[in-house]
């Protein structure tokens, strides 16, 4: 690992969305190529139908497997040989298949320990549907992939705050009886992990919200708060996880107390991710904690509306590539001393001596 670039593979997403172009205007930049060997998963013939769209110059250099990739070079995997249509602004059942077929093989490339990190770009929740992935979304996919039994957890974070969610993609009808004590207690431990594996804080301190206005005002506007949050954040804090609330989502916000804490806990997906899209300044990314391999993307759609105009900003996708890199390179950072602990222990005492290891003196035998 120390003697190559960390391999960046990126899902093409959507084909009739703005994927290609924050893809080449990220890597139009030549330091981007000095931090690492990006492999788009994709179609050469639709990467070319977008640079023409688009009327930008972007080269690619076209591998079939991702042992291939080269140093320095924007390169390009392909997914699958079938024609596709793209029809730019448009959602298509096609560019839905298009993009499944690009993170399936993805997956793949990374469970034969061929890539580092993932980076997606954004797909059609709706036109992605069907035979392999009958999910919300890839937080949803990944987790049932390549999770290993572990849950994951989605962290939306920029340079202001980290937000997570409890219940992401979910129903507003649904969400109540989806906030139980055992959920918020485990989401918040993997946010506590991520936290200090992920992003090297040592000590995090996790702001809970309410789930009710005014944080159920004592029971007047809902009971969540004192039957399931509270005693969820006890359990927390009684373990060792520096939680605090529940707090009331508008004043938190509102006030800037997240400035506070060094993550947020939501209850739901719109609770967390609206304050936090109206505070953005365009280069929030989305982050999928919890599972063995660092994704990430930027927190917007396909944006349809302005696919092939050349309009789109890649503020948020260059962050993504970013923060998908500083995250492999903080766990290496992390787990390092943790593979070796007695050698480590040995080694700072200068002794690595077969004496110093296992020929102890027994009690009263003088040295």
């Amino acid at each position: 690992m120390e003697d190559r670039k960390i391999r960046v593979a990126i899902t093409h997403g959507d084909t009739n969305g703005i994927g290609y172009e924050i893809i080449f205007k990220t890597f139009a930049v030549p330091a981007m190529l000095e931090l690492c060997t990006p492999i788009i998963y994709g179609s050469p013939k639709v990467a070319a139908y977008h640079r023409n769209a688009l009327g930008v110059q972007a080269n690619f250099t076209i591998i079939n497997s991702a042992e291939d990739a080269h140093p320095g070079k924007l390169n390009l995997l392909t997914t699958f040989e079938q024609e596709v249509k793209v029809e730019l602004g448009s959602p298509s059942k096609e560019a839905g298949t298009a993009a499944l077929d690009a993170l399936e093989r993805a997956v793949e490339d990374y469970k034969k320990g061929l890539l580092d990190v993932l980076v997606t770009a954004p797909i059609n929740k709706n036109n992605i549907q069907g035979e392999g992935f009958n999910f919300c979304g890839h937080t949803e996919y990944l987790e049932q992939r390549i999770g290993d039994g572990g849950k994951s957890l989605m962290i939306l974070l920029n340079d202001m705050m980290r937000v997570a969610l409890v219940t992401t993609h979910l129903p507003l009808k649904d969400v109540p009886q989806a906030i139980t004590k055992e959920r918020i207690v485990e989401k918040a431990r993997i946010f506590n992990a991520s936290l200090k594996r992920d992003f090297r804080i040592s000590n995090p301190r996790i702001a809970v919200l309410a789930l009710n206005p005014h944080a159920g005002d004592d029971g007047l506007l809902g009971k969540e708060e004192q039957d399931v949050i509270a005693p969820a954040i006890k359990e927390l804090s009684d373990s060792g996880v520096y939680a605090f609330g529940p707090y009331a989502a508008d004043g938190f916000f509102a006030r800037g107390s997240y400035e506070s804490f060094d993550g947020v806990l939501a209850m739901y997906h719109d609770q967390g991710l609206a304050p936090f899209k109206a505070l953005d300044r365009g280069d929030g990314v989305n982050f999928t904690a919890g599972l063995p391999l660092v994704r990430t993307s930027p927190d917007h759609g396909t944006a349809y509306e302005i696919a092939g105009k050349n309009m789109a900003d890649e503020s948020s996708f260059r962050q993504a590539v970013y923060l998908a890199i500083d995250v492999f390179r903080n766990r290496a950072e992390y787990d390092e001393p943790l593979t070796r602990p007695l050698g480590k222990l040995y080694h700072e005492k200068r002794d690595d001596s077969e004496k110093t290891r296992f020929n102890v003196p027994k009690k009263n035998e003088k040295n």
